[in-house]
């Protein structure tokens, strides 16, 4: 039999050799080597908590949309509304199907008169590219006279990201920066130098605590991260890799593509409906998300917490009323509760408070019941 064809070389980040000099386990997700842990996910987990952990996301993709008819470019592309986004903010948005279901979940960002940025998903980046240039394509074919042209490229190459979380992280940035980043709202933004190195700094993240996303060149990553490590040392700073970032995400509720977004599920189900901006006028997926709202979802998204022993996991069934209703989509054990949590999407009967469920783990039922969400809500 002929040799099976070679894996495809795994694509690194701009801090792979700072990474290695941390200790890290470097493991392939979405064609990257990327670090999952360091010291341990729990160690991890709990100094973003309680301090600081510094993320290397450098694999997230970004796109850049300009041009005179970019804003309502991106209207017809996207179901947030685009024209409330004022230069120097962010907000959450998707790309989405005819279907009204997820191609991937971003961020869209404002940079300027004309000017945006879309962050999307490393695993979804070179499909969310084709479906951007093809979408902008037409527009310019067929919407460019009366709305104006649109210039689409990707710059994932143009940027490493660096993703500083906790709550001790705003003190720890603006001792670094005569900007006054600790004034950023939410999903506020700009552009500065931290230390001497350019970058663009968000108040965003994925974790439920506070703290920044830094844009920066990749020549720049390795002297942002020494400086942000040097600087945060003394105020409990750890590297974090992956697998603390999802517990993290998980414990805030926080959806990830693949696990509770993917090509069969929509806004409304995913419990996101407020991206979905209908009075804006006519977007891709607008009509399917309609007729939905009318008619009603069929499932929603809910958090559980398990009442035995065991951890769910993604794709273990879930039981109630003597039959299947549903579908776990997220499940890990929780380092700051200290418990069994999950989500789940199931029938609209077993979605309320307090509803009783079974979670099969490899044929063994344990009990489950659906509570709020997010699990976690950091103080003010």
């Amino acid at each position: 039999m002929p040799d099976a064809s070679p894996e495809p070389e795994l694509k690194r980040t701009p801090l792979y050799d700072a990474h290695r000099a941390a200790g890290a386990k470097l493991v392939p997700f979405a064609g990257w080597e990327m670090p999952v842990q360091y010291a341990g996910v729990l160690e991890e987990h709990r100094a973003v908590r309680q301090a600081a952990g510094l993320f290397d996301v450098s694999h997230m993709g970004e796109i850049r949309v300009r041009g005179e008819g970019a804003r309502a470019f991106l209207q017809h592309l996207t179901p947030n509304d685009v024209s409330r986004l004022p230069v120097g903010r962010a907000h959450y948005s998707g790309l989405l199907t005819e279907q009204g279901t997820y191609i991937d979940d971003l961020l869209c960002y404002h940079l300027g008169d004309g000017d945006y940025m879309l962050v999307v998903n490393a695993a979804n980046a070179a499909v969310d590219w084709a479906w951007v240039e093809r979408h902008a394509g037409d527009w310019n074919q067929r919407f460019s006279g009366e709305h104006g042209a649109v210039e689409v490229k990707d710059v994932s190459g143009d940027y490493a990201l660096l993703a500083l979380q906790g709550p001790r992280a705003v003190a720890l940035l603006a001792g670094l920066t005569k900007s006054p980043v600790q004034e950023l709202r939410y999903y506020g933004f700009n552009q500065c130098e931290v230390g001497q190195i350019p970058a663009l700094v968000s108040r965003t993240g994925y974790t439920g605590e506070d703290g920044y996303e830094l844009y920066v060149a990749p020549e720049h990553a390795a002297g942002m991260w020494e400086m942000l490590m040097t600087e945060g040392a003394s105020q409990g700073l750890v590297p974090a890799g992956l697998g603390a970032r999802d517990t993290l995400r998980l414990e805030a509720a926080m959806a990830l593509y693949g696990h509770e977004l993917d090509r069969t599920t929509t806004p409304w189900e995913a419990g996101v409906g407020w991206v979905v901006k209908l009075d804006k006028g006519d977007f891709l997926g607008r009509q399917a998300l309609v007729a939905q709202k009318e008619k009603g979802v069929e499932r929603k998204l809910v958090g559980f917490e398990v009442e035995g022993r065991g951890i769910a996991r993604q794709g273990h069934p879930v039981l109630a009323d003597g039959g299947e209703v549903g579908v776990v989509t997220s499940g890990t054990w929780s380092p700051t509760f200290e418990k069994a949590l999950g989500m789940a999407y199931v029938g609209v009967a077993q979605a309320a408070l307090g509803s009783a469920l079974e979670i099969d783990v490899r044929g063994r039922r344990i009990p489950a019941r659906v509570v709020e969400m997010p699990f976690y809500k950091r103080s003010q």
